[in-house]
């Protein structure tokens, strides 16, 4: 009588089960929940609490009070540092030693699968051995400890797959802030599956996080390798607390804020332009921002400031779609993209490699060099310390509005090194762009073989890894 139709058909005694609040909205029913639990179940699971697994959170949410943040210290995640399967580690607050250990329930140990669960539900990190410990992490994370009675691979694995996910959807309470609880996740129902599978998933995972690394030490072999060939590798920022400007600098900067004018900017400069520096303005075909999309189903991505990292634009299936006019302006291959607005993630740079056309959204800025400018090498420049100082000196705004304007970034003074020089530092980013993209494509190999794993066999799982330990190309490329 249903076929067909997005409705479900359920007992009473269903519902009264595993159902602590008795939900008995049509959410909670889908057809494709249900078909999932009964997958599930049918090829034989077991409860995350049942397995003897422990779910710590944060403790009491006044210790809220006791945290304050640092510049350096014992990093501590929050939910925004997780993205893809990772953990951020380039733009991480701190907290000191004393709350670290007042903070006991959240401090991450290795092994230690971390669960977004508040916010962006579902957002998925394992704690491996590169992790820089000690570690914390705040009230949104939950911590799920295996204490060996599962593989914590296959946890994670499980987590970022379909079946994970779309249980953590199922689960989520609350309109705006939407919330799921320590008691939710003690019930998700884990797939038991075979120990050779485990291992091979557990290997692939680990083979990922290798080309992760090597893609983080590639980037910073490429920017050791900038300040070198400019002479500014050992260079220092001047302290100063007090100092004098004449109000003509003022009035010709058009700015009365002391930070503008700190004598470390001027030494900075004055650095750059003993070698060679250049007017970054003078060296654009364009520079010029976005405008706020017109958000469609289907159509062009859009690339917005929580896509543009440190060196690497994300293109994905999580990037909204946009129609753009004939007029519009659109990201193509080779362009330097710059976030322009928000604290933490301002002047954030990369270089779009992806060959589809893309739309920006307002809070990211163009940057199209001319011919003798690589601009592979300017994005590595604007996130070196040279070119995040001058984005110190030239953002404007406070209160968390600050802003990065298109005609601040022409102003930035920009050192030109041999062709040769910036194709070096080119050769380093694109092969870290291709051991980013390895990890990504492991990533989610391992993903996909637990969800065949379920909905087939192992054997089908263990065929289809096989066929991907071959790199291929990236899909947004093709």
């Amino acid at each position: 009588m249903l076929e067909g139709l997005e409705a479900a058909e359920v007992r009473l005694s269903y519902t009264q089960k595993n159902n602590d609040i008795f939900r008995i909205d049509s959410i909670y029913f889908q057809k494709q929940y249900l078909k999932e639990e009964k997958i599930l179940r049918v090829k034989g699971s077991r409860r995350l609490r049942e397995s003897g697994a422990e779910v710590r959170s944060f403790g009491a949410y006044s210790l809220n009070n006791e945290v304050h943040y640092l510049d350096a210290g014992i990093p501590f995640i929050r939910g925004v540092n997780m993205k893809g399967g990772r953990v951020n580690f380039s733009n991480m607050l701190y907290i000191s030693q004393d709350a670290h250990a007042l903070l006991w329930k959240s401090e991450i140990k290795e092994g230690m699968v971390l669960l977004s669960m508040s916010g962006t539900i579902g957002e998925v990190a394992i704690a491996t051995d590169s992790w820089p410990y000690p570690i914390n992490s705040n009230q949104d994370i939950a911590k799920i400890d295996v204490r060996k009675a599962i593989n914590p691979f296959i946890l994670y694995a499980f987590l970022l797959s379909r079946f994970g996910q779309n249980y953590l959807k199922r689960e989520a309470r609350g309109s705006v802030q939407q919330h799921v609880f320590l008691s939710q996740i003690e019930q998700l129902e884990i797939p038991k599956l075979g120990t050779e599978f485990e291992r091979k998933i557990q290997e692939t995972i680990a083979l990922s996080e290798r080309h992760q690394l090597q893609s983080g030490e590639l980037l910073h072999r490429a920017e050791t390798t900038l300040l070198c060939a400019i002479s500014l590798d050992n260079w220092q920022p001047l302290e100063a607390l007090t100092y004098i400007r004449n109000s003509r600098d003022a009035f010709a900067a058009g700015r009365l804020d002391a930070e503008h004018f700190h004598p470390r900017f001027a030494a900075l400069l004055d650095q750059i332009n003993r070698i060679g520096g250049v007017l970054l303005g003078d060296w654009l075909i364009k520079i010029q921002r976005g405008k706020q999309p017109d958000y469609v189903d289907e159509g062009l991505p859009v690339v917005n400031s929580k896509h543009v990292l440190r060196g690497v634009v994300q293109l994905d299936a999580n990037n909204r779609c946009a129609v753009a006019g004939d007029d519009d302006l659109l990201i193509q291959f080779g362009d330097v993209l710059v976030n322009g607005t928000g604290v933490g993630t301002i002047g954030r740079s990369a270089t779009y490699l992806h060959h589809d056309k893309a739309v920006p959204d307002n809070h990211v800025t163009i940057l199209r060099p001319k011919k003798g400018l690589d601009a592979v090498y300017l994005s590595v420049f604007m996130n070196s310390i040279v070119g995040q100082a001058q984005v110190e000196q030239r953002l404007r705004g406070s209160s968390g509005q600050v802003e990065l304007y298109p005609n601040d970034i022409a102003q930035f003074r920009v050192s030109l090194p041999p062709v040769d020089v910036q194709k070096n530092i080119r050769q380093f980013v694109e092969q870290s762009y291709a051991q980013k993209q390895r990890a990504t494509q492991l990533l989610a190999a391992a993903k996909r073989a637990v969800e065949i794993a379920i909905e087939d066999s192992e054997a089908a799982a263990l065929a289809y890894l096989e066929s991907r330990k071959h790199p291929t190309r990236d899909p947004a490329d093709a």
